[in-house]
């Protein structure tokens, strides 16, 4: 335990009875979840931190767009930051853009936004049965809930936990002297669990079965393609300054060929709940990592930030700068100068055993609604 860690931990006992009382309300019955007309599979975790949940969430509704389905994801935003009201569809269309109120939206629905356009139907808020109900009145029929393990107010017919297998339990202690959003116990109520960032983990799986029977599944992160950031095609707004480096060909446009991904010397910097496993990443895909620098999650940056980031690329004689998808979102203005070579990452998730976790989805919602 460290020093924060431990002025924190007393912290983590009134944490941890609100935990436990909210959780018994609702297992009494004291408390009760509101349902949509619809299908809600809920994706979620037990830890704070990255552990692949927007791609689990973009894998999940572009599974259920190619079987035809109507669909919408619920999301409360970071901080439960909203979009102006963008919605352009008519009456019962229901991929006509974002249904919220007034503010700024996260990065991560902004990147979703990016990669579903109007194929999907959003509803960003505090309230997510009121942003489901709106959503159910212009014919959305299936529903993925975000972040949606610790939302008991809407009932789901999917409950699915990400677990990263890297750091599966965030220390194993409760906010804030730790990242456990709720106590391991909580496995009891998981549907489906999916453990991220590896092919195989049995002192993950062990230590998930003290709690649950529920199916164990895998994911793994999958590069999907390199693009140049303020390049044509990039959905980001980050500039580039006169005279800027291209990039080697290929690909998307602007990005460089996945041959020559090895042959550059890479600079990364990431504002993401885990960025370890991001790094870990670019390795098991041959990036040649020379330096890199965090930033808190969700950082929005600065020109001062860019700046600082090319000093330090420069420095370690970097030939590029690489980024996540979600860094492109918060780089909103900023000018990157002349020498810089600035690229940022789409990534996938990848679930093995696809078919039988897709059977077991279909099962769950068979079961649940056979048993209400």
């Amino acid at each position: 335990m460290n020093l924060k860690q431990a002025i924190l931990w007393p912290l983590r006992l009134p944490y941890g009875a609100a935990t436990y009382l909210r959780a018994a309300a609702y297992g009494s019955g004291a408390l009760r979840a509101k349902r949509l007309d619809g299908v809600v599979i809920s994706v979620g975790n037990l830890t704070v931190g990255g552990t692949g949940k927007t791609p689990m969430v973009a894998a999940i509704a572009e599974h259920l767009l190619a079987e035809g389905k109507r669909v919408g994801i619920l999301t409360r935003g970071y901080r439960g930051e909203q979009p102006v009201n963008r919605s352009s569809g008519g009456s019962g269309s229901a991929s006509s853009g974002v249904l919220s109120g007034r503010g700024r939206t996260s990065d991560e629905v902004r990147l979703l936004e990016a990669r579903f356009g109007e194929r999907v139907a959003f509803g960003v808020g505090a309230d997510r049965f009121a942003r489901g109900r709106e959503l159910a009145r212009r014919g959305v029929e299936w529903f993925v809930l975000d972040d949606g393990f610790q939302h008991r107010q809407l009932a789901r017919d999917v409950d699915i936990v990400l677990i990263d297998a890297t750091n599966p339990f965030g220390g194993g202690h409760l906010l804030p002297a730790g990242r456990l959003r709720e106590p391991r116990s909580a496995l009891g109520r998981v549907d489906i669990v999916v453990i991220t960032r590896s092919e195989r983990a049995p002192a993950v799986e062990a230590a998930v079965r003290r709690y649950t029977e529920a199916p164990i599944f895998y994911a793994r992160a999958k590069l999907e393609y390199i693009q140049e950031i303020g390049g044509e095609g990039s959905s980001g707004s980050s500039t580039r300054g006169t005279g800027s480096a291209s990039g080697s060909g290929g690909g998307p446009a602007g990005a460089p060929k996945a041959t020559a991904v090895e042959m550059q010397r890479w600079f990364v910097f990431c504002g993401i709940g885990n960025p370890a496993a991001f790094i870990a990443d670019l390795r098991a895909w041959k990036f040649p990592i020379v330096g890199h620098k965090f930033f808190r999650d969700h950082h929005r940056y600065t020109q001062a930030d860019v700046q600082a980031i090319e000093r330090e690329a420069e420095a370690t004689g970097a030939s590029s700068i690489l980024c996540t998808e979600k860094d492109l979102f918060n780089l909103s203005g900023a000018v990157w100068g002349p020498a810089s070579s600035p690229f940022y990452c789409g990534i996938s998730m990848r679930i093995d055993r696809e078919e039988e976790f897709w059977a077991a989805v279909e099962a769950e919602v068979i079961r649940k609604r056979t048993t209400r």
